[in-house]
């Protein structure tokens, strides 16, 4: 994964962020937008293109495109670091391919133990019992 190369495709928009903050959310655009083309990459195969499409389907629009937010911070420039590194992380997580799972069996020595406990169990539920005269 080349990160300099998908950072080259990022595209950013500045925007004011909503909620509380008095005069300076009014005045300052400090909310990032961050939005990825996934579809029109040149930084990934097609193979890697179906794996992030298949793993960021909520994070991904109808048009193929990746779209964060971040308004964390009250400067521009920290929440467009923030962003970034969010949607880097969350890029190199999605192309993990997780190891295929191997179904074992039981081994026979653990078997034959629970069928001699039975055995055991069985022989001593057994005792209990009255003697017939």
């Amino acid at each position: 994964m080349d990160t300099e190369k998908i950072i080259s495709e990022l595209s950013f928009k500045a925007v004011r962020s909503s909620g509380a903050g008095g005069q300076n959310v009014n005045k300052v655009s400090s909310k990032v937008v961050l939005s990825f083309d996934l579809l029109n990459s040149q930084s990934f195969n097609d193979d890697e293109k179906i794996l992030l499409s298949d793993k960021l389907k909520t994070k991904v629009t109808s048009d193929g495109i990746i779209i964060l937010n971040c308004d964390e911070d009250r400067s521009q420039l920290k929440n467009k670091e923030i962003v970034t590194k969010r949607f880097l992380k969350i890029i190199q997580n999605a192309l993990i391919i997780p190891k295929e799972r191997k179904p074992t069996k039981v081994p026979r020595a653990v078997v034959e133990k629970r069928i001699s406990e039975k055995r055991i169990a069985s022989e001593i539920k057994q005792n209990r019992k009255r003697p017939d005269v």
